[in-house]
């Protein structure tokens, strides 16, 4: 059975840290591109960033550069987002996907609350 679940999330003050994991099962982990969506509170769902299975990546919003890491172990399975001096903008619901056959596949979703 393909399956993404996912731990972490939690709420967090600005400046603070939280990471998020995503464990694969049911398909070649290693030779899919991994990536990290969020649906802020409201608004659409929205790419965080993507990593391809030899670790090129690419952030899709520039409001994360520099503060978010995605980071991918392809020996565990595993799918990481860094999150690093979040902000109140960054509350969200994250979800981690995969397109495996060209079907689509998400995470469980991890929310993220930033308040102060």
């Amino acid at each position: 059975q393909v399956q993404l679940v996912q731990s972490g999330g939690g709420s967090v003050q600005p400046g603070e840290y939280l990471r998020l994991s995503c464990v694969a099962s049911g398909f070649d982990f290693g030779t899919y591109v991994m990536n990290w969506f969020r649906q802020p509170p409201g608004q659409e769902l929205e790419l965080v960033a993507r990593i391809t299975g030899s670790s090129v990546i690419e952030y899709n919003l520039d409001s994360v550069k520099g503060r978010f890491a995605i980071s991918r172990d392809n020996l565990q399975r595993t799918l990481y987002l860094r999150m690093y001096n979040l902000q109140l903008e960054d509350a969200a619901v994250y979800y981690c996907n995969a397109r495996p056959g060209g079907v689509d596949v998400w995470g469980n979703g991890s929310l993220v609350t930033v308040s102060t």
